[in-house]
């Protein structure tokens, strides 16, 4: 059977590894190896999630209006530069209160985050400062903004934004650039769920809709775990009511799930990246005395957290490919207390072959930061195989490019070969194991080629577009992360 997935359509209820007799239609678009979603087979393959490198600190939260409780933080690229949002906190017990101010710093160049300086309101005597958004409780505990990709540049809704608890509902606010916040209307666009952490949304070009992915909790009110619903809107004002997510083999569940971080990944916003805070309640590593020690505050030694790695392709599943943590917390104590590790909404671009994540870190410390991690361009996981080698296989799919690129990594050793088969999995001519040109290397984006019976390479495959065909991957000591067919039709 042969089928096209409309954009609207949810792949989350269409790329399964059940329908192993669908033909799944992914025309020019980047798939990355971060699911099952095209993997049918593993043999001597496995799916192995990346660890983010730690690049440092790229800002500390040392200001009066600032202190130990920031949290909640999004980066923005907004087309020539970097946005981050924060909460600025100083002091604990300030949860949807005035004491809780939403602030902005900006990545002109490099790496590190300076503060504007801002008049719009004064705070802890301050008349110039960073925050844009005051005196709007409950608003600031949980601010999180987006660009909306739907609005051209100079509309005064370009970027928007959700915040808000359970007794206020989430308000929507908007804003031209991203510093002047206007709220939107009086009465909360989305009401219905407890909403007590950052409640993030998008445009979703994918699904067609905003989406909203929302705290709420396995039990009735505040019992039970901490998980996630979505919500969806076709104007951002009427939200549907909450659904809770589910994970795939369930396994999500069982874990507090304190923030979600859902977003479009930038280059497959079809595949949504969820770099999660996943929360240990009770696990205590600082005794009362190193707590002490770090200056941590007295009710936020008695936790750990780090980060997962959850993916989705629309619809509320969860595919939850990884169980162990993402992001581990580093070597020495202050990384080891509670509602530390949390990362910041959206990973975003920040070289020719680079992308960065940033995670707050020395929660309730006076040494409360935010730290920026890096990963190679679409590389969240890869296919890989040791020196021995091994195969994958995809269920049958539908291309209409002309040339399959790779994103891969070999050893000086190792080597990628691709091989193009029918529905039933036989070597289509001149496009086997035998006849691919090994790939060996370390690149973005390298075109796959063949040959056959003495002829030049070629990596024209236009002749096999919109036909169900299947791909199959020979890795020896090597990764792949990502595959796209590219080109003209």
């Amino acid at each position: 059977m042969l089928r096209t997935l409309p954009a609207a359509l949810s792949l989350a209820t269409c790329l399964t590894p059940q329908q192993a007799g669908e033909v799944l239609d992914i025309g020019t678009r980047r798939e990355l190896f971060v699911d099952r979603a095209l993997v049918q087979e593993l043999d001597g393959v496995r799916l192995e999630l990346a660890r983010p490198r730690d690049e440092g600190t790229v800002f500390t939260f040392d200001r009066a209006w600032e202190g130990p409780f920031c949290g909640y933080s999004t980066v923005i690229w907004d087309g020539r530069r970097l946005l981050l949002y924060y909460r600025g906190l100083p002091t604990a017990g300030g949860d949807g209160t005035d004491l809780e101010r939403t602030c902005v710093a900006i990545c002109e160049h490099g790496h590190r985050f300076e503060r504007p300086s801002l008049s719009k309101y004064e705070v802890a005597g301050a008349a110039t400062n960073n925050v844009v958004l005051a005196g709007a409780a409950p608003v600031s505990h949980n601010f999180s903004p987006f660009l909306d990709t739907r609005v051209a540049v100079g509309s005064p809704h370009r970027f928007k934004a959700l915040g808000g608890n359970e007794q206020s509902g989430l308000i929507a606010y908007t804003s031209p650039d991203g510093l002047d916040w206007t709220r939107l209307r009086e009465a909360p666009v989305l009401v219905g769920a407890e909403f007590d952490s950052q409640n993030v949304a998008f445009w979703s070009e994918h699904e067609q809709l905003y989406v909203c992915y929302l705290r709420t909790w396995t039990g009735d009110g505040y019992a039970g775990i901490r998980t996630v619903s979505r919500a969806t809107s076709a104007d951002f004002i009427t939200w549907t009511k909450p659904v809770a997510m589910t994970f795939g083999d369930g396994l999500g569940a069982l874990d507090h799930l304190y923030t979600n971080q859902t977003h479009p990944y930038m280059r497959a916003p079809h595949i949504y990246v969820a770099i999660a805070a996943r929360f240990m309640p009770g696990r205590q590593v600082l005794s009362a005395a190193e707590a002490e020690q770090l200056g941590v505050n007295p009710r936020y030694f008695q936790d750990c957290s780090d980060a997962v790695f959850l993916t989705s392709r629309g619809g509320n599943r969860y595919d939850r490919t990884f169980r162990e943590a993402f992001l581990r917390p580093g070597v020495g104590l202050q990384n080891w207390v509670s509602r530390s590790n949390y990362p910041a909404l959206n990973v975003v671009q920040t070289g020719p072959t680079e992308m960065s994540l940033y995670v707050n870190q020395s929660y309730a410390q006076p040494t409360a930061e935010l730290r920026r991690y890096s990963l190679r361009l679409d590389g969240f996981a890869s296919l890989r195989a040791g020196f021995e080698g091994g195969t994958a296989g995809t269920y049958p799919l539908r291309f209409s490019g002309k040339q399959l690129e790779l994103n891969f990594a070999t050893s000086a050793a190792g080597s990628v070969r691709v091989a193009i088969c029918d529905e039933d999995g036989e070597p289509l001519p001149g496009h086997g194991f035998g006849e691919c040109v090994p790939m060996v290397g370390n690149e973005l984006a390298r075109r796959v080629t063949w040959r056959r019976d003495g002829a030049a390479a070629s990596g024209d495959v236009s002749a096999l577009r919109n036909r169900a065909v299947r791909l199959r991957f020979e890795i020896v000591d090597a990764d792949v992360f990502a595959m796209q067919f590219t080109g003209s039709r």
